[in-house]
């Protein structure tokens, strides 16, 4: 039984997104009375979203549903500075055409995920370079700065713990809590905005433009927060050993992004079930009773299903299965182009294996072969000198290669 009257956060709370909240009973009383507008904000760091920014899309999307207004705000200004919270360095300084081929690559996302127009609960997208690169520097100062107190910036954990590393934390960086807290005042002056959402590390940050309004006499705003999300084993959800599970397919396909989820530990499955997906908990509930793998397969086609469509989650569920349950050799699985003239010359293993994406590296291509997990058209490889070649196709004008046995991928002729 939730502890909240409201229907947005009795959603939240019962399906496992909420970590902290400003003012719970305040925020609350809110959603009860009136259509709030919430916001989260998505620094252009990437040209793909990944699925850690799944959790709080989701929360935007639970916040329409339960009759409320969201913004996705983009950072087309903040990303010029760059998020330092919890990172070892400052970030790569992007230019402004890299920030605008970056946004307009995590735009795609939105469109599947909320509904945008012009009604009261449709969903806007906007962008805080409209008024951070606008701004006059003196002014803001004056106006802003002098509200941001040095020694409680240097409490929160992301500041604290980078200089407690004696890892140097530029002037440019320090800058970014507050433009981040600018944002939101920014957002409720616009648009009414009254509540900021985000990841855990986040909540530094938002309690800033929590604060700030207080001090510019403005109306009550309030912060939100999820959880980490770790696997039950204790890994960072959303990592590889080929790096981010990316939601764009140009940098992560269908069927890898629907593995991922398959191959999620037992004791994971009804916790995504239940962020990730828009099951029912009853249905949930029975899922993961009924038959544990059948859940996990369950996960992935649903979750696959919001991100890339039901037709590519459809298309990744038959690869799999094709290729793991009835031994076959399936067209659609994870592919790399290869030509005759390569193959008449001779393709190293080791090369191939990191031409296919199942291995970032020649060195850890050959770490796989000495623990007898690579494997070329279902046999395993023991020599890392094997050169493949037109001997090593396929009928079906492929070669396969595996890593371990829930990784696969084709080399195609062409």
């Amino acid at each position: 039984m939730s502890k909240y009257k409201s229907e947005f956060l009795q959603v939240l709370d019962e399906r496992g997104f909420i970590h902290q909240i400003s003012d719970a009973s305040g925020l609350d009383e809110k959603c009860v009375k009136n259509s709030i507008v919430a916001y989260v904000g998505y620094d252009a760091t990437a040209t793909s979203l990944h699925i850690g920014n799944l959790i709080s899309a989701s929360m935007l999307y639970w916040l329409q549903q339960t009759g409320h207004k969201p913004i996705v705000l983009m950072g087309g200004g903040t990303s010029m500075v760059g998020d330092p919270s919890f990172k070892d360095e400052q970030r790569t300084i992007l230019s402004k055409e890299k920030i605008a081929e970056n946004i307009a690559g995590i735009k795609k996302i939105f469109s599947k995920i909320l509904k945008f127009g012009d009604s009261k609960t449709d969903a806007i997208m906007v962008d805080n370079a409209e008024w951070l690169l606008e701004l006059n520097y003196v002014d803001f100062l004056r106006e802003i700065g002098k509200h941001f107190s040095v020694n409680r910036m240097l409490s929160f954990d992301s500041v604290r713990l980078r200089l407690e590393r004696e890892q140097s934390l530029s002037f440019l960086e320090f800058n970014y809590m507050i433009m981040q807290g600018y944002d939101f005042v920014e957002l409720n002056k616009r648009y009414g905005c009254i509540l900021q959402m985000g990841g855990s590390d986040q909540w530094g940050n938002i309690i800033n433009g929590v604060d700030l309004g207080h001090r510019l006499r403005i109306e009550q705003l309030f912060a939100l927060t999820t959880p980490l999300l770790t696997t039950a084993s204790g890994a960072k959800m959303g990592k590889t050993a080929s790096g981010a599970v990316w939601l764009n397919e140009d940098l992560f396909s269908p069927y890898d992004f629907w593995q991922y989820f398959r191959n999620s530990e037992d004791a994971d499955v009804e916790r995504f079930l239940k962020i990730f997906t828009r099951l029912p908990l009853s249905e949930i509930s029975y899922a993961v009773k009924e038959d544990i793998n059948e859940a996990k397969k369950l996960l992935a086609t649903k979750v696959t299903e919001i991100v890339h469509g039901p037709e590519k989650a459809q298309q990744a569920a038959k690869t799999a299965k094709a290729t793991f349950e009835e031994g076959a050799i399936d067209l659609s699985l994870p592919s790399a182009k290869i030509s005759k003239a390569e193959l008449n010359e001779g393709v190293g293993l080791l090369t191939a294996f990191v031409k296919a994406g199942l291995a970032s590296s020649n060195s850890e291509a050959r770490r796989h072969i000495k623990s007898g997990a690579l494997k070329v058209n279902n046999k395993q490889i023991t020599d890392e000198r094997a050169i493949l070649s037109e001997k090593d196709l396929l009928p079906e004008g492929v070669i396969k290669l595996s890593l371990g046995k829930k990784r696969h991928a084709l080399l195609k002729l062409v």
